[in-house]
């Protein structure tokens, strides 16, 4: 009988390490993480989660793309890793309609895509890892109205053709519109350049009278640095700067009160959990893939993995600067 436990147990340790032999992961195993405007701190950041998981599994990370904001040139880095045949590639799209047959080639192809950061939801991306960026668009727009009361004339800085950043202005548009005291004077295109925020903030800050600008809002994390020091050399302390993302510099603004408040996302959070999505799905493949997951109610995977959004002002921001100091991550 101790003969016949011994063989058994024998056996399920063989069995045991067979399977964790069949699914272990390795360096030959190539993840892409595609974007654009990579010299961007929000960038580094998702980059140190992508990375953090890629060390946890032991399988390599590669992040490509342009370091300004640049559609076509972020669609070539992404032609280029899908080339390579890699694991699987991780992609904040730039713009939906551009990607969208490239991505859908190479899901046809066996490529696992998932979308970050901005999505492309009609295309056949398995799935979206990020913000909620309508919910928070809502967010930004709730502390909007009470900063100014519910009236006064409002510009907003973005890039149109981004889809998260759409996202961001409609949930900004939904809450403004119960405030008709509320005026959106200009959705300024900063084409991916922060001087434009820069030159334009300067521009309608000259403004007075009935044409006066009483608030800003930044969809992105660059405009609100620039906007900001719009503000600091103008000496101006009676205009509202909202906004986005927690780069150690608009913490600083916030602290020295230039930014009443910004939009935080988890942009750490998006490249550890997208790399480890994209490892599972290597791991354990659904291949050939579907065409859109998104309609079908025995899918394998969700439609959407919110990391979260919170609002950050001089209430909470040491919070934020501890943390980000703790990990060594801005």
């Amino acid at each position: 009988m101790q003969r016949l436990k011994t063989y058994l147990a024998i056996c399920s340790l063989t069995l045991t390490l067979a399977a964790i032999g069949c699914h272990s992961h390795s360096m030959s195993e190539k993840y892409f993480l595609i974007a654009n405007n990579l010299k961007l701190s929000y960038w580094q950041t998702v980059d140190a989660g992508f990375e953090k998981a890629a060390a946890e599994y032991g399988v390599k990370p590669i992040v490509s793309g342009p370091d300004t904001f640049d559609p076509n040139a972020e669609l070539t880095a992404f032609r280029q890793a899908v080339a390579q045949k890699p694991a699987g590639i991780l992609v904040s799209v730039a713009d939906a309609a551009l990607f969208r047959q490239d991505i859908n080639s190479a899901i046809a192809a066996g490529i696992p895509v998932i979308t970050v950061d901005s999505d492309a939801p009609t295309s056949d991306r398995l799935f979206f890892i990020g913000t909620n960026n309508i919910q928070a668009g809502r967010l930004g727009g709730s502390r909007l109205v009470e900063k100014l009361g519910g009236k006064g004339n409002v510009v907003f800085f973005t890039y149109p053709e981004q889809p998260n950043l759409a996202e961001r202005l409609e949930g900004y548009e939904d809450e403004i519109s119960g405030h008709p005291g509320l005026k959106i004077v200009d959705v300024v295109d900063i084409k991916g350049n922060s001087n434009n925020a820069f030159d334009a903030a300067n521009a309608y800050l000259a403004k007075t009278g009935a044409d006066k600008i009483d608030a800003f809002v930044c969809l992105e994390s660059d405009a609100g640095i620039a906007v900001a020091e719009v503000l600091k050399r103008a000496h101006t302390t009676d205009r509202t700067l909202i906004a986005m993302d927690i780069s150690k510099d608009t913490l600083d603004d916030i602290q020295d009160g230039s930014i009443a408040a910004t939009i935080s996302q988890k942009p750490y959070s998006m490249g550890y959990v997208g790399l480890k999505a994209l490892a599972e799905v290597h791991q354990y493949p659904h291949t050939p893939f579907k065409p859109n997951y998104t309609v079908d109610p025995f899918s394998p995977f969700p439609v959407f993995i919110d990391t979260g959004t919170a609002l950050v002002d001089n209430v909470n921001v040491g919070i934020y600067l501890n943390n980000a100091k703790a990990a060594g991550v801005h």
